[in-house]
């Protein structure tokens, strides 16, 4: 399972209902780029510290993923079909999605527009 940014926001304030979701996979994938997002967050939060220090212990225990040529191949692709369907969604969200794709895990996410993004699978919690 391929955590977003609103996930690990709602793993590190202890959302039983996302707990629930996760439950069933004892590693989770974490994309170099909620990474970057979050870290981005970390900046203007009141308490970077120990938030912090969660997101480096969810990053030892996740699989990170990286952006690589088959990521921009399929980042292309859907990016594209987007674009013909009129139905953009947030650079960054179209890198998540392909990582997705690619990888062939669903999205944890309450961000509904992955819904948009065709043969992608969002659980929500």
């Amino acid at each position: 399972m391929i955590l977003d940014t609103n996930a690990v926001s709602a793993l590190f304030v202890g959302d039983n209902n996302l707990a629930r979701v996760l439950s069933g996979s004892p590693r989770h994938q974490l994309p170099v780029i909620v990474l970057g997002e979050y870290r981005y967050g970390l900046k203007r939060s009141r308490h970077p510290k120990a938030l912090e220090s969660l997101l480096d212990q969810l990053e030892r225990e996740s699989d990170v993923l990286p952006i690589d040529a088959d990521t921009a191949a399929v980042y292309a692709d859907v990016r594209d079909q987007l674009r013909r369907r009129g139905t953009p969604l947030p650079e960054n969200d179209v890198w998540i999605a392909a990582l997705a794709l690619q990888y062939d895990q669903p999205i944890i996410s309450q961000d509904q527009h992955f819904d948009l993004v065709p043969r992608l699978r969002r659980l929500g919690w």
